[in-house]
């Protein structure tokens, strides 16, 4: 339970790191975002969440 905190942690971190540094940069990508298609989305978040299980995976052997 722990490493899932932390990893929740570092996820906020990581995100308002990214606010802080390109706001602008983010107000665009969220724009970006609104006009692509909820399947692309959707996609690209399966895609993303498969290559986080697979890095943890090696990770953690």
């Amino acid at each position: 339970m722990t490493d899932l905190m932390t990893a929740l942690a570092l996820v906020f971190v990581i995100e308002g790191l990214l606010y802080a540094i390109a706001p602008d940069g983010m107000k665009e990508m969220a724009a970006i975002a609104l006009e692509t298609p909820a399947g692309y989305l959707r996609l690209a978040g399966l895609v993303a969440m498969t290559v986080g299980v697979g890095i943890v995976w090696v990770i953690r052997g």
